[in-house]
Order: structure tokens, then sequence, then C-alpha cells
């Protein structure tokens, strides 16, 4: 008898981009990249935030740098990933939410956040999958919705609309990108403790239907999204594309 083989979770010799670096998803996401062996871009807009990241790092032996940018500026974003690619794996987390009432929504805030969530999202999909294929290099590109990408939510009716944007591009882009063996997937979690989130926590009717909904009895953390991030990005993962891993306690099993 011959055992099979188990795909390896290293990402040894592999170079990471990760977007939206600087706090919470991302940056718990770009530790988890660098600990499994990817030499690590963290990419952000706060750069002061970046270099203590990246010290860290480097104290525990990963290979990191840090990359000032900001993912709604689509020109400078695809310069950026032009001069200092190809990288083999992108894990963009950047992302806003400015949660209202439908009928209190102002166009300002609409336009805020689809510029980062979604225009930001596909276009630096874009830059990175454009390095690969010019240099004929299989890759994995991972964008972090949100169970919200699933279903709706009270308030988020904007952001909900720009995550089920990014799962449906994500669709798109797996089709075509599929012959070139880059992979486009995104991580679905559910409510996590971040900067983000605070305000939602803050307010006691909503902590308490956020608890309801989330089957597992607890609200996420950002460890919890880790591990999911170095299986999409790795072999292990190799024949995983146009899906979304949800990470949501099982909020979306009703």
């Amino acid at each position: 008898m011959t055992l099979p083989h188990t795909p390896s979770f290293s990402l040894e010799g592999r170079r990471a981009l990760v977007a939206g670096a600087s706090s919470g998803i991302g940056l718990a996401c770009g530790v988890a990249l660098a600990r499994a062996g990817a030499a690590v871009t963290l990419a952000a807009r706060r750069r002061d935030k970046l270099e203590d990241a990246v010290a860290e790092l480097r104290a525990e032996g990963c290979t990191a740098d840090a990359l000032e940018m900001d993912v709604a500026d689509v020109a400078e974003t695809e310069e950026k990933v032009m001069k200092t690619g190809p990288y083999d794996i992108l894990l963009n987390s950047a992302g806003l939410a400015r949660h209202t009432p439908v009928l209190d929504t102002t166009e300002d805030d609409f336009d805020a956040v689809q510029a980062l969530n979604f225009k930001g999202a596909y276009f630096l999909t874009r830059a990175v999958a454009k390095g690969l294929i010019a240099a004929g290099k299989p890759g994995s590109l991972i964008n972090i919705t949100s169970q919200m990408a699933q279903v709706g939510g009270q308030e988020r009716a904007v952001y909900c609309g720009t995550k089920h944007g990014v799962e449906g591009f994500t669709k798109a882009m797996a089709i075509e990108w599929g012959p070139h063996r880059v992979r486009v997937n995104c991580i679905a979690p559910t409510f996590v403790v971040t900067e983000l989130t605070r305000p939602t926590f803050a307010r006691p009717e909503l902590k308490a239907w956020v608890e309801d909904k989330i089957k597992l009895g607890r609200i996420g953390e950002v460890e919890d999204l880790m591990g999911a991030a170095v299986y999409l990005a790795s072999d292990a993962s190799s024949l995983v594309t146009g899906t979304s891993l949800l990470v949501d306690g099982g909020w979306t099993a009703d």
C-alpha cells in the first residue's frame, strides 16, 4: 500500500503582499504567513504601525518589510505592486465600514466604502495577478470579505453590497485565471474584535444580536483567521479557487 502524501502548508520561498496589515485581521494574517515561511510585505497607510510589526517579525527570525500604500488609490497601488512584485500570495484585508440605516446613507459614505472595499480590492487583485501572469508563475490571491457577503444585516446595506461584489468578482477572476494556475478566493469571517468593530460592541443591542447569531457562542478573535489564511495561501488548498471560506461560528448555518 502507498499512502497519500499530505500537501505542504509551508510557504517557504514565496513572497506575500498583505494589504491592510497595520492592525486587526490583516496584521494577524500577515504574521501567520510570515511564520509559515513567506517573505511578507506588510502594506497599509500607517507606516509607523507597519514598522513596529516588521521589527517584531524580524526579531522572530521572519522575513518582512513595510510598504506604505493606500488601496483606494488605484494608480498608486498598481504602480507599487508593479515595482515591488511579483508576489506569489495576496492577502487583502484593507476595508472600511460606515454603518447607517439605508435612509440615512450619504453619497460620500457610499463612495468611500465602495472605493476601498470593492474598487480598491478589484484593482489590487488584478495588479498582483498581472505580475504573476507576466512572470508565468502560479499564485494564490485572497480577499477578506465577511459573512455579510452571504447575508444581509441591519445598517449595513453599503458594506454588504461591497462584500457581495468582491465575492462576485472572485468567481469571475478564478475562471479567467485558472489556466494560469492563479487561484482566487475569499475568507469570510463573522464579527471579530478589532478597531473596526469596537463601535458595534459598544452598543448593547447590537452586541446581543451578534452573540445570538453566532452558534458557537463567542465573538471571533483575529487568531481565528490565521489558519484559514495559511491554508488558502499554501499547496494544501491547491484545488480550491473561486470560493469563499466562511469562518463565521455558524452564523450563516440557518
